[in-house]
């Protein structure tokens, strides 16, 4: 797969000189509506001889729209993570825009020019509800007028659980309410999230459940307050663990959430490791205990239940 990093304005020799059917979306998260769009333009290229090509943002549009400091926004997928997931669905060509001001105040017209026609697009595919300007005048109704015959359009209806629609800021929602599995079924796979191992108070080896202490990569979802059945991927290996994110309100409660990951049958230091956590399953809300030895009491019940999940995968 080809990664094409576009800086409005940017030179044509940027472009990869092939005929295309592109998939435009954010893609914030890669749920099962983008894979939706995504494999209509697979199966489009597939029987047309095109290069199928994404063309997506660097950072959420809604940073200038909606004038939102970038920290001030997570993401259920970075770009990385975002990467990954357009290649293993078979993308050849990711264009990745610079949404800048100047880009965002283009009008529909000069989008279209300069981000579709310029780009090779033979057809293109989008969501239902995609925009390229104001949603009045810059939709799925009038990107064909746009397009004056020069490509063919194709929307793709959302696809639906139990009436709603899957929207990456309801799996957003989800995973703040601990909802884990309602979030993993909306984006079709384990939710993801990385970090690196940081020194904590070890206090868990003192219970017989060492932790590995993780801070999270810049502006990710994390799940909300509780304890889950995770993995977690150190140097290319999966271990499977559980997590508490949590306050630590047995003990000295925190100031803001810690994540805690303790790995079943692992022992050793891995500080300053870059890991990846898989969100299987939420085991249950966070709890104060009167006693360190009502927490190990739980903590043993937490590793039996979590290998009982992992044992009926």
């Amino acid at each position: 797969m080809k990664t094409v990093i576009l800086n409005h304005p940017y030179a044509k020799d940027d472009l990869i000189d092939t005929e295309i059917v592109l998939a435009l979306g954010f893609f914030d998260g890669v749920h099962l509506g983008h894979q939706k769009v995504i494999e209509r333009a697979l199966q489009i290229g597939k029987a047309k001889g095109y290069s199928v090509a994404v063309l997506t943002f660097n950072h959420t549009p809604k940073l200038i729209f909606e004038k939102i400091h970038p920290h001030e926004f997570d993401y259920l997928t970075d770009l990385r993570h975002k990467m990954t997931r357009f290649e293993a669905l078979g993308v050849d060509i990711v264009y990745v825009a610079d949404f800048t001001w100047d880009l965002a105040h283009l009008s529909p017209e000069e989008f279209v020019e300069q981000y579709i026609v310029a780009l090779g697009v033979k057809e293109v595919v989008a969501g239902f509800d995609y925009t390229y300007g104001p949603r009045e005048i810059a939709n799925m109704s009038t990107l064909p007028i746009h397009s004056q015959n020069r490509f063919m359009v194709h929307d793709v209806s959302p696809i639906l659980i139990e009436g709603q629609k899957i929207a990456s800021s309801t799996i957003r929602q989800l995973l703040l309410q601990s909802k884990i599995q309602e979030a993993n079924q909306a984006l079709g796979y384990i939710y993801q999230t990385s970090g690196q191992v940081i020194n904590g108070e070890k206090r868990g080896r003192t219970l017989g459940f060492p932790t590995a202490n993780i801070a999270s990569d810049y502006n990710q979802v994390i799940p909300g307050i509780g304890v889950y059945v995770v993995e977690l991927k150190l140097k290319d290996q999966w271990y499977p663990a559980m997590a508490s994110i949590g306050y630590n309100v047995t003990f000295k409660a925190l100031e803001e959430p810690s994540i805690e990951v303790n790995i079943f049958d692992f022992d050793r230091m891995i500080y300053g490791e870059h890991v990846e956590i898989r969100w299987h399953s939420f085991l249950r809300p966070e709890l104060k205990f009167d006693s360190a030895q009502g927490l190990i009491d739980q903590l043993n019940q937490d590793r039996v239940n979590s290998l009982a999940y992992f044992k009926q995968l």
